[in-house]
């Protein structure tokens, strides 16, 4: 069950360029949290936004019940978490949403990650590591600064393919590239796990279809609420028992959707 609770940040870690990680105690979220799912959150230093805003959680700790968020400043709710001092405190609503389920035993986890949407795969990396799940990571942004995370992962010991639009670190292009590639080398069964923006997870799902293979696909829409209520998080899927599309909402149904099921406009 979620929890809404006042959660202190115990940790800040300021990362190159507008990036941080950010860690606040909140024991429920760090005993209940699954990889993919996420936190409404928003500062108390601040009045805006208004409401809180939807941020993947990226790694818990059970033992001293806290979890962390990797963030990207770039709106006033993001911004105002970054600019927390250590002591201030957030509201916090969470664990929210359905995580990723990890792929069956003899089967290879590629995780695609798009810009900050790299989050959730840090704490999925280590649930699969527990299970003994092979897996590989791909990580694509604009440029060599959009991958503050990269180190962190090669330091934890994972295999990471990279990618940038200028080339500036990694394959030159976009994050399927690489993917597409390894699938292309690669003759061992394989199931799709991204997380990114709109545009890479679309390129991600018609990978999948292509080539015969099951995805994991966490959308991103705006949410107002995290619990079901506002519809503002509603996407168009369609399952095999649906005889025509249906609104579902990100938050409570989603935010990890099985390719197939999204209807893309």
């Amino acid at each position: 069950m979620p929890a809404n609770l006042d959660v202190p940040l115990v940790s800040r870690e300021a990362l190159p360029g507008p990036y941080a990680l950010l860690t606040f105690e909140h024991p429920l979220v760090a005993r209940d949290a699954r990889a993919g799912q996420f936190v409404m959150a928003k500062a108390h230093t601040s009045p805006e936004p208004l409401l809180r805003r939807p941020f993947s959680i990226m790694a818990v700790d059970k033992e001293r019940g806290t979890f962390t968020l990797f963030l990207k400043a770039v709106g006033p709710g993001s911004r105002a978490l970054v600019d927390l001092r250590v002591g201030e405190t957030a509201g916090c609503l969470g664990p929210l949403g359905k995580p990723f389920e990890p792929p069956p035993a003899g089967t290879e986890a590629l995780l695609v990650a798009g810009g900050y949407g790299v989050a959730p795969f840090y704490m999925f990396g280590e649930e699969l590591k527990a299970l003994g799940r092979p897996f590989q990571v791909f990580y694509g942004g604009r440029s060599a600064p959009d991958l503050p995370l990269a180190e962190i992962l090669t330091e934890r010991g994972d295999r990471l393919a990279l990618a940038t639009d200028d080339g500036s670190w990694g394959t030159h292009g976009l994050v399927t590239v690489p993917l597409r590639s390894y699938l292309d080398t690669e003759a061992g069964l394989s199931v799709l796990y991204a997380c990114g923006p709109d545009a890479m997870l679309h390129a991600v799902a018609q990978v999948a279809q292509a080539r015969g293979l099951m995805a994991q696909l966490s959308l991103d829409p705006w949410m107002g609420c995290g619990i079901g209520t506002c519809l503002g998080c509603v996407v168009r899927t369609q399952r095999a028992s649906d005889s025509r599309p249906k609104w579902r909402t990100a938050c409570t149904e989603g935010p990890v959707f099985d390719a197939r099921e999204v209807v893309w406009s």
